[in-house]
């Protein structure tokens, strides 16, 4: 912090920058190439483009006959679903992966997962690098000082190690998976491998697709499949910006930056809280985790509570599980992960931010602050705005689900509603029973849900506009 203080006197004594200069404009800056300017531009449009584009690809590739285990090609609703599915990591399903895909569509959806998963952690992190180049040079070289990050660092660095960190995570959970596979299960070399390595892609990147019809619920007392998946999904759900962190200043928690500090601590709490949800309320549920041993219970919720945090993996069937853990879930999944990560959901900042103004307010104070840090306004406002925008898609969601499906009821509407938006995957196995109208409604909220948020995020951030003058104050009557 001192550093930069002395930068940013040395450069105002210098002229650089006065009082009254205007925003950098990233559009302008000569330092970026043509199509970085189309970029920064409108940065939610081309993430939303470049995501459409990978669905439409992986929905015509899902078509073709050979992507089919059996006769002729898949439908194209059926395809489109799996598609959107795979590309927004989401892993709601309406036909079995294990048995209705081929090898080649197999191979093809788990293309599509990592296409997705990188690209929502580097897209997310290019967001976040253009938003910051709107900032003051003064603000940049305080911020830096600040979170360590990359607002001063260059487009290729962000892709590149977010490239690198993807893949070391996904070699190692793939060659764990591989040994288990191959000497706990008897699997040939061959199949133990591509076991190994397609859910070491599905879980790092909170995607939730199996090669099995039961999802993992025929390993839900197996430590050495279930910890390392959990522990894959909790990593990649977490978000680059705060792994880079952390892999810098593991050693020192008073000088994580704000945001790593409400992301780290925030996801120990919703992992407790998931962990004692599912531990206490099926604990005696003879059709979920009764019959299990003490052990296999605990095992059982860690692995559970891991995956409201957006990765559809189930290890018991959910329509056989309580209503207080459903609705547990269901909170845990509108909440979801980490910003910049493979995780859906409001994300945990966002959640924690309006707890802090929450707490703030019923305390009487004039701002709100976090670890010695005021938050901005304009940020508590981004975090109202997405936050209500997402109550109100999964309210039309769980409204249109239950009017284009007679059968289904209200919490199993609203759980797959939740799980579509949040990117979750988690399902109370309706999925396939939808009618076509309430599938198409699932694709959307999983698209939305996807690019959506991101896109309204960084609308958010590159909109912040100054005026120079304020209307007269009003105090309407509130509560």
């Amino acid at each position: 912090m001192r550093r930069a203080s002395h930068l940013v006197a040395d450069f105002r004594r210098s002229g650089g920058e006065s009082d009254h200069c205007v925003q950098s404009d990233p559009v302008r800056a000569p330092n970026l190439s043509a199509p970085a300017r189309r970029v920064a531009r409108n940065p939610g449009r081309t993430v939303s483009i470049a995501f459409a584009v990978a669905v439409l690809v992986g929905t015509v590739l899902l078509t073709l006959p050979v992507a089919r285990s059996g006769p002729g090609g898949a439908p194209l609703l059926t395809a489109l679903f799996t598609s959107t599915s795979a590309v927004c990591v989401t892993g709601l399903a309406v036909v079995d992966t294990a048995t209705y895909w081929s090898g080649f569509g197999q191979v093809v959806i788990m293309a599509l997962i990592q296409i997705g998963g990188f690209g929502i952690m580097a897209g997310a992190s290019l967001l976040g690098f253009l938003v910051s180049r709107r900032l003051r040079l003064r603000n940049q070289l305080v911020a830096q000082a600040e979170s360590r990050g990359l607002a001063l660092g260059d487009v290729r660095t962000v892709l590149r190690r977010v490239a690198v960190t993807v893949l070391i995570f996904e070699a190692s959970l793939t060659l764990i998976l591989s040994l288990r596979f191959f000497f706990g299960y008897d699997y040939g070399i061959g199949k133990a491998l591509w076991h190994g390595l397609f859910h070491a892609i599905s879980s790092f990147n909170n995607a939730g697709f199996a090669l099995y019809p039961d999802s993992l619920v025929r390993f839900i007392g197996d430590w050495a499949i279930c910890l390392p998946i959990a522990a894959a999904v909790l990593i990649g759900g977490i978000g680059f910006p705060v792994l880079l962190e952390l892999r810098r200043e593991w050693r020192r928690p008073t000088d994580w930056s704000t945001h790593t500090r409400i992301t780290v601590w925030g996801t120990v709490i919703l992992l407790l809280v998931g962990f004692l949800a599912m531990l206490a309320f099926e604990w005696a549920n003879p059709r979920t985790y009764g019959p299990l041993g003490v052990g296999d219970k605990i095992l059982a919720a860690i692995f559970q509570g891991v995956m409201p945090r957006t990765a559809g993996f189930q290890n018991a069937d959910y329509n056989a599980m309580n209503l207080e853990t459903v609705a547990v879930t269901d909170v845990l999944m509108f909440i979801g992960g980490g910003s910049g990560g493979t995780a859906g959901g409001i994300k945990v900042t966002t959640f924690f931010l309006l707890a802090f103004v929450i707490w703030a307010e019923v305390n009487g104070e004039r701002d709100v602050t976090v670890a010695r840090r005021r938050i901005a306004e304009s940020v508590q406002r981004q975090a109202l705005t997405i936050a209500l925008l997402s109550v109100a898609l999964v309210a039309v969601g769980t409204m249109a689900l239950i009017a284009f499906t007679g059968h289904v009821r209200f919490d199993q509407a609203l759980f797959e509603a939740v799980s579509a938006f949040a990117t979750v995957g988690l399902s109370m196995n309706i999925t396939p029973t939808l009618s076509g109208a309430a599938q198409v409604v699932l694709v959307l909220l999983m698209f939305i849900g996807r690019v959506g948020t991101i896109t309204v995020a960084s609308a958010l951030a590159l909109n912040t506009k100054s005026r120079l003058y304020r209307y007269p104050e009003e105090r309407p009557i509130v509560g």
